[in-house]
C-alpha cells in the first residue's frame, strides 16, 4: 500500500483522519467536559504532524500523478472534513483498481 505515492497519501490520510477524530471526539471533551487539556496538547501535536505529512504526501502524489487542480483541491479540503480522509480513500482505492 505505502510503495507507491498514491498507497502513501491514502496510508497517512488515514492516520491523519483517526488522528482527527480523536482530536474532535476524545480529546476536546476531555478539555472543555473534564478539565483536562493536556489531552489535546498530545493528540494535537499528533494530529498536526500526520497533518503536514499529508500535506507532503499530497503534494508528492500532485506532482507525480500531475493531478488536477479540482482533485488537489478536494484532497485538501478532506483533510478539514470529519471522515474527509476516509471518502477520498475509498474513491482512490476505487481508481487505483
Amino acid at each position: 500500500m505505502w510503495k507507491t505515492p498514491i498507497g502513501r497519501l491514502r496510508l497517512v490520510g488515514l492516520y491523519e483522519g483517526i488522528s482527527f477524530l480523536l482530536l474532535l471526539l476524545i480529546a476536546m471533551p476531555l478539555k472543555y467536559l473534564a478539565d483536562i487539556p493536556e489531552a489535546v496538547a498530545v493528540v494535537g501535536s499528533l494530529h498536526g504532524a500526520l497533518f503536514v505529512l499529508y500535506m507532503l504526501a499530497l503534494a508528492h502524489v500532485t506532482f507525480v500523478k500531475r493531478w488536477s487542480i479540482f482533485k488537489v483541491g478536494s484532497s485538501f479540503a478532506a483533510a478539514f472534513v470529519p471522515f474527509g480522509t476516509f471518502i477520498l480513500d475509498a474513491k482512490l482505492l476505487r481508481r487505483e483498481a
